[in-house]
């Protein structure tokens, strides 16, 4: 958990320090923008084939190395004299994100018991709430009080004490089967994996393609301050935070009807935002829902892919890069409908891509996932 907490912090962070860099490194704020993208694609990439390149190599070595290789990577970026130098270290961050999401989401099973499996999962994923709510904020506020460089140097110190942590705490964890890219096309035999792919598509998407714009959404649509846009942005973490915690229990016993809820009220929260957020007393609860609905994403399709896959760890791989690659296209749609549209438009476009994602779930048999759901 605390792994993936440092890792989403250390893709997200330079949205927080975009002035600085692009100021300190002589960058427009569009150059320094790639400081996101980049390592969003390659972690995309690098979920699928990391497991594949490293074959049965024990899986503790493998997140220890990891964690390993994010230390130098921040400590190189926080060194870096030159923007080309910065986004070869955004490269190294990449590869660490994708390895890591595709490896530690699936060992939940072989570090618990069963019965703790739900939990398991639901605390390794509160490590993607939890950078929105505290890494993200926290690192913005230590860059602002010293500089980017100074944030950049915490992030390798951080990773430096998790990779230590890793290899002590973690037992050995052999690779069961190893990942070829074979087993992973041939996930998609399974109906269950097919749905739970395409729903992640669909609804990672719409949420970027409208969360991205989230402050010109309250600001405009809402008529909320811009002075308070921050502190409802941290409250709408914290509920994501929750809403991950109440859906790994809920995942681990109903993955079908956890997956078939939440897309349903994304598509209500966002469908109505235009409508009754028109100002803060009703904007609010709707940023609310729609933020604990979120958080429990993660979780819960992770659940529902590995309840419905052959093999846990290719399917784990397969949805890193699902979400990853998601992320960046529903951010770059995103930025296209509300220039070609408005703010309206993207919360409809949005709505429509998660109401087609309920469509999708809710003609699929609950027995698609694994056993269906228990009692």
């Amino acid at each position: 958990m605390i792994g993936i907490f440092l890792l989403v912090t250390a893709e997200q962070l330079p949205i927080g320090l975009l002035s600085q860099v692009a100021a300190s490194l002589s960058v427009t704020p569009g150059m320094a923008g790639l400081m996101i993208t980049v390592p969003g694609v390659v972690a995309a990439f690098a979920a699928p084939l990391l497991p594949v390149a490293v074959g049965r190599l024990d899986r503790r070595i493998m997140l220890t190395a990891l964690m390993a290789l994010m230390t130098l990577a921040s400590l190189a970026g926080a060194f870096a004299e030159s923007f080309g130098w910065l986004l070869a270290t955004r490269v190294l961050v990449g590869i660490c994100i994708g390895g890591f999401w595709a490896i530690a989401g699936g060992l939940a099973s072989r570090l618990v018991a069963l019965e703790q499996v739900p939990r398991a999962m639901a605390v390794i994923f509160s490590g993607v709430a939890g950078a929105s709510v505290l890494g993200v904020p926290a690192g913005t506020w230590l860059g602002d009080l010293t500089d980017w460089r100074t944030a950049f140097i915490a992030m390798a110190a951080l990773s430096l004490v998790v990779s230590v942590a890793l290899w002590w705490l973690l037992p050995a964890l052999p690779a069961r089967e190893p990942v070829r890219l074979t087993s992973l096309s041939g996930q998609f035999v399974s109906r269950g994996v097919r749905v739970g792919v395409i729903a992640t598509a669909l609804i990672v998407v719409g949420h970027f393609a409208a969360y991205t714009f989230i402050s010109p959404i309250l600001q405009d649509i809402a008529g909320v301050p811009v002075a308070s846009v921050s502190g409802l942005l941290l409250l709408y973490g914290g509920a994501g935070l929750a809403g991950n915690f109440l859906a790994g229990t809920a995942a681990g016993r109903r993955p079908y009807r956890t997956v078939l809820v939440i897309p349903i009220l994304l598509a209500l929260a966002t469908l109505a935002f235009p409508w009754l957020g028109r100002e803060p007393a009703t904007a609010i609860p709707l940023l609310m829902l729609w933020g604990a609905v979120f958080g429990s994403i993660s979780v819960s399709l992770q659940t529902w892919i590995l309840k419905s896959a052959p093999n846990a760890e290719a399917a784990t791989a397969l949805m890193a890069f699902v979400f990853n690659l998601s992320i960046g296209f529903g951010a770059m749609a995103g930025g296209q409908v509300v220039d070609a549209l408005s703010l309206e438009g993207v919360l409809y476009i949005a709505g429509g891509l998660f109401a087609l994602a309920a469509v999708i779930v809710a003609r699929t048999p609950a027995s698609a996932v694994g056993r269906g759901d228990s009692a």
